[in-house]
């Protein structure tokens, strides 16, 4: 297998986002786009110029929003709900869960700048318990993806499906992952091969794991690489393997690992194959207003945080330090 390079240049996925809704919009005239006066945090200033009678903006009412997300469902259109992470679930989890995945419509939740992406303005802007809500409602889908190419993919795939889906659309810069491995639902991708241990990224924190791999290749560990971008359902075959073939793992996820990814992981693992964890993300307190970069070194969910949990389930450089 080859090995995944992460690129140079960083990209906003929002902008991956909003290009591909507008082609979604072109090719299906079904496509509308409600908000919660986010047009401009949402990217859909274009979306709205070219299509301003398919954008409801219902202002600050995010229960309202959901609400109208699901009617306009039940009308058939196909609704891309648009809102910052954390308001578009915190303050209407109840119509999410009721309007949504209990009635099964067919609403696409997208939540922008999730996790610390708001960083300097503090807890009530972060976005990093989603993962946990979205994950405990029946019939929700919930989708990261990890780059702008898997962004595209993604929102197309959301589109066809006839069902509730939670994409979270990352504000933070990430890079291309190259060579682009073709997203598919439900389906994690194996960006690195590797024996000895796997490292599991999710979203923006997808490309500090393949940076922290490249680092423990240097040292002599081999890890492995597996992008989650799908969180919910999980690739339990992906998971099996890598229990098998490294008997090690690290998750790392900017979200809280009580509900999160890692949570998803160690209950799936410790029915079926128990393997010794680290589950890299925030947890029981409320984040500290800082930088995105301050936090993910904060939380320890930054390249070297990743590494340094390899090391603690391998044994590696223990022999250099003695």
């Amino acid at each position: 297998m080859s090995t995944t390079t992460v690129a140079v240049e960083l990209h906003d996925c929002r902008k991956a986002f909003a290009e591909t809704l507008i082609e979604l919009a072109e090719a299906d005239q079904r496509t509308v786009a409600v908000c919660n006066d986010s047009v401009g945090s949402s990217n859909l200033k274009e979306f709205q110029q070219r299509f301003p009678d398919r954008l409801v903006n219902v202002g600050i009412a995010e229960q309202l929003m959901v609400g109208v997300g699901a009617g306009l469902a039940n009308g058939g259109r196909i609704p891309f709900v648009c809102a910052a992470a954390p308001f578009l679930t915190g303050r209407a989890l109840e119509q999410i869960k009721a309007d949504v995945a209990y009635s099964r419509t067919n609403v696409k939740l997208c939540a922008m700048s999730p996790g610390f992406a708001y960083g300097q303005l503090g807890p009530t802007h972060h976005g990093v318990e989603d993962f946990a809500w979205m994950r405990t409602l029946p019939e929700m889908v919930v989708l990261a993806p990890a780059d702008p190419a898997e962004t595209r993919e993604a929102l197309h795939w959301a589109h066809q499906y006839d069902g509730p889906v939670y994409l979270r659309i990352g504000r933070t810069k990430v890079p291309d992952l190259a060579p682009h491995v073709p997203f598919e639902a439900g389906r994690a991708t194996r960006l690195r091969d590797g024996r000895d241990i796997t490292l599991i990224g999710v979203g923006t924190t997808v490309s500090a794991a393949l940076t922290a791999a490249g680092k423990l290749a240097a040292e002599g560990v081999d890890a492995r690489v597996l992008n989650f971008s799908t969180v919910k359902p999980l690739d339990e075959e992906a998971l099996l393997a890598a229990a098998a073939d490294t008997g090690r793992i690290v998750t790392v996820e900017e979200a809280n690992v009580h509900g999160g990814l890692g949570s998803a992981v160690a209950e799936f693992l410790a029915a079926r194959t128990p393997v010794p964890m680290k589950l890299l993300g925030v947890r029981d307190e409320f984040a500290p207003t800082g930088s995105p970069a301050f936090l993910s070194e904060y939380f320890g969910i930054d390249t070297e945080a990743v590494v340094r949990a390899a090391r603690e389930l391998t044994g590696a450089g223990q022999g250099a330090a003695a």
